[in-house]
């Protein structure tokens, strides 16, 4: 009998609250750890994977663009780019494209845009609304914008110019900026992911996209998680038909290849210029394969509305499964982006799913998030459901 591989990492920097199983391979929605172990990958790399694990066509085009270039940088032009960046403009409605390697990355540059933009017009020390339970990335600034408080621990002081206000109340923040000549911009995911899968509601984008308006603000809108087909449409936004003026992207962008994206209108799109902002590695050809790759996909195997679709089914199923039972306090989300609300801290659901052979994450300390590869099938969904519920009555009756 072969003896099982310990999963262990003892030269890497203890920065992660691991699982002990190591990953090997996977195909579709479904991995393999080193001792053979399947699980259900109901997690995709944290929102990442869009396509799943080894997807068919995906894998060829990529190994293509290795034989051919993996980087060059940006000292000269990418056809890539210019691919990716229109087929983003097409689909936002918005202008020009800013290409760098990850969520943060892309954080970052929206930031920066905000505040440059202020400047631009004659403030010295431009403000930027943010909001209460946010998460945008752990680099200094992007810590800063962030609403949790346990990730600032450590860290101080933090970047200074930002003013929180709590999600879905537009008197809030009237109020917190009536007055201020200082704010430059709003900046908010569409559904809260890290903070424990909260959306905007429909209503309060619209107000807020008028107030922006009237304000001459920039509103921002970080798409990193929410964004690239998750809730079944392109971008999370887009459920309350309006449009940003910054546009950060990355997760699911390069269905695993790292990719950040930041998109912007009219009124932001040429705020940075030579000198102003730059990457080493951002929009690498390799990576705009990936990216371009991605969107072509989901284009044509119709995977919109698969998230759309199969999503709603995840819903009721979890609903059938969960939904009555003392100590589930909500079920929410939209199309493939789901949070499990408990009444009690449920972190270590992540390792009893995955002894279960189910791969899941926990945010915000009581919140089961389940954000699994657009090409889930409704047999997969019902699979979930079936292998979570009975880790919840478990651990509810604890």
């Amino acid at each position: 009998m072969t003896a099982l591989i310990e999963a262990a990492s003892p030269h890497v920097m203890n920065t992660y609250g691991r699982v002990p199983i190591a990953l090997e391979r996977g195909q579709g929605c479904r991995v393999w750890d080193v001792n053979g172990k399947e699980y259900l990958d109901a997690l995709a790399g944290i929102a990442v994977n869009t396509l799943g694990h080894n997807h068919p066509q995906l894998v060829p085009a990529l190994c293509d663009q290795i034989g051919k270039l993996i980087h060059t940088s940006n000292y000269y032009h990418v056809p890539g780019q210019e691919q990716l960046a229109a087929k983003l403009v097409e689909l936002s409605g918005m202008s020009k494209v800013f290409f760098c390697n990850s969520g943060l990355e892309a954080n970052e540059a929206a930031l920066k845009i905000a505040r440059k933009y202020g400047v631009d017009r004659g403030i010295a020390k431009p403000q930027i609304v943010v909001y209460e339970k946010a998460f945008h990335g752990r680099s200094i600034a992007t810590m800063s914008a962030t609403g949790n408080p346990k990730i600032h621990s450590g860290f101080g002081p933090l970047v200074e110019g930002f003013i929180r206000v709590p999600i879905n109340d537009i008197a809030a923040i009237k109020a917190a900026t009536e007055g201020n000549p200082d704010v430059v911009a709003v900046f908010f995911e569409t559904i809260q992911g890290e903070g424990g899968v909260h959306p905007m509601r429909v209503e309060y984008l619209r107000e807020l996209r008028q107030l922006c308006d009237e304000r001459e603000w920039l509103m921002m809108i970080d798409e990193v998680q929410c964004g690239m087909g998750r809730t079944g449409k392109w971008f999370a936004h887009q459920w309350a038909d309006i449009v940003p003026d910054v546009m950060p992207l990355a997760k699911g962008l390069g269905s695993g290849v790292p990719i950040g994206a930041v998109v912007a209108g009219p009124k932001a799109a040429e705020v940075l210029q030579p000198g102003n902002h730059g990457t080493t590695f951002g929009g690498n050809p390799l990576a705009m394969r990936a990216g371009n790759e991605t969107i072509r996909i989901i284009e044509e195997d119709g995977l919109l509305a698969n998230a759309a679709g199969v999503g709603a089914h995840l819903m009721e199923a979890l609903q059938r499964e969960l939904g009555g039972l003392p100590g589930v306090k909500e079920i929410r989300g939209q199309g493939l982006m789901i949070g499990v609300e408990l009444t009690k801290p449920c972190g270590v659901l992540v390792a009893r799913a995955a002894e279960a052979g189910l791969l899941i994450s926990v945010t915000a300390e009581n919140v089961i998030r389940i954000v699994p590869a657009l090409i889930l099938t409704p047999d997969e969904a019902d699979e979930i459901a079936t292998r979570l519920a009975p880790l919840v009555q478990a651990l509810l009756a604890e």
